[in-house]
């Protein structure tokens, strides 16, 4: 009896092994994925490049449109190659995700800031002329 007992509790240790799911097991990477992320990331590319070289909207507005598409291609690669959702790994993705945001965040800042100030400072061409005698 003893042993039937411990037969019993291994198999309902078993069952309980099992209900507890893998998070991992649930999300498959399909060369369909890949597929996928690739034609969005090539579409996200190809629209931006056209707006500049046909010059069909205000520099403006393309450069608004511009961000606007980077910021959809970085989701596109954090999702399809990256393969970052809710559900992997307890959370921590939605940490990297964070994370992410912050440091583009930061990068795209700090170059705008350096390029400001890099354009309101340089020396005009027309006084660097006057300069050489």
């Amino acid at each position: 009896m003893g042993a039937q007992h411990h037969d019993k509790h291994d198999h309902h240790g078993h069952d309980d092994h099992g209900h507890h799911e893998d998070p991992l097991a649930e999300y498959h990477v399909s060369y369909k994925g890949y597929f996928i992320g690739f034609l969005l990331s090539v579409i996200l590319t190809v629209i931006p490049f056209w707006l500049v070289m046909a010059k069909v909207l205000p520099a403006d507005m393309t450069k608004l449109i511009i961000l606007a598409f980077a910021a959809v291609q970085i989701v596109v690669h954090m999702v399809y190659f990256l393969h970052m959702n809710a559900k992997v790994e307890s959370g921590w993705s939605m940490l990297s995700l964070i994370f992410t945001v912050v440091f583009v965040g930061i990068i795209l800042a700090g170059t705008v800031w350096v390029m400001y100030h890099m354009n309101t400072n340089m020396m005009p061409m027309h006084d660097m002329s006057n300069m050489v005698s």
